[in-house]
């Protein structure tokens, strides 16, 4: 069984896994930034009685956390185990862009999902984002939650989360490259493509690999 060090220990690795940052962490445990950096740094004692919070919030068990087996509870086991060839792993969702910054900055991402991929992981850094609208149906419904690996471009027919002439949000569309202009294409034809140009400019910040059911 872990001591108090040790359960501090093992929740940081945790959070560096999951990159779930101090600050998103306390909104998960519903505590102010400052006294969850206190636990880290171990300058405060780690609350026990806030364990089954912390543990929550990172996608695990008390078990798990302080290093011992759940034997008295059979239907509650602390470690999961996935179908051979699948692997679940926490990604940001991402809310605004702010212009300039990293794609994963802090103050972009909204929360994070769970998501579970085919092995091997698609490498790079993934991100999702929640589609709204109706322009990229049938294939991305409205509101469905879209995993994007980030990368500068794509290749002609693949869809691509792309920031607008400075907008905060990301629109989801369909490549094709034409001559010095990059087309926007969406899927329902009853909207109008956008063109990217030296007079609009923008940029592509990833390709969409995969997506789920609208949340």
């Amino acid at each position: 069984m872990r001591n108090s060090k040790q359960v501090i220990d093992y929740l940081d690795t945790l959070r560096h896994q999951q990159k779930v940052s101090i600050s998103e962490l306390a909104r998960r445990v519903n505590m102010s930034k400052s006294t969850v950096s206190l636990y880290f740094n171990k300058s405060r004692e780690f609350p026990v009685n806030r364990l089954d919070e912390f543990a929550s919030a990172l996608h695990t068990t008390p078990e798990d956390v302080l290093g011992v087996s759940n034997t008295q509870n059979k239907t509650n086991p602390s470690n999961i185990i996935y179908p051979a060839g699948l692997e679940r792993r926490s990604i940001p969702l991402i809310g605004e862009i702010a212009c300039g910054d990293p794609i994963t900055a802090e103050e972009n991402i909204e929360g994070y999902i769970e998501e579970t991929f085919e092995k091997p992981v698609p490498s790079g850094t993934l991100f999702a984002l929640r589609c709204k609208g109706h322009s990229m149906e049938p294939t991305i419904p409205d509101k469905a939650i879209v995993t994007i690996r980030q990368q500068p471009d794509v290749e002609d027919d693949e869809i691509a989360a792309v920031q607008v002439d400075h907008d905060t949000e990301a629109t989801l569309k369909r490549v094709k490259h034409q001559d010095d202009m990059i087309l926007l294409l969406p899927d329902n034809k009853n909207y109008d493509p956008i063109i990217l140009s030296k007079d609009n400019p923008g940029r592509i910040i990833g390709k969409a690999i995969k997506f789920s059911a609208p949340l």
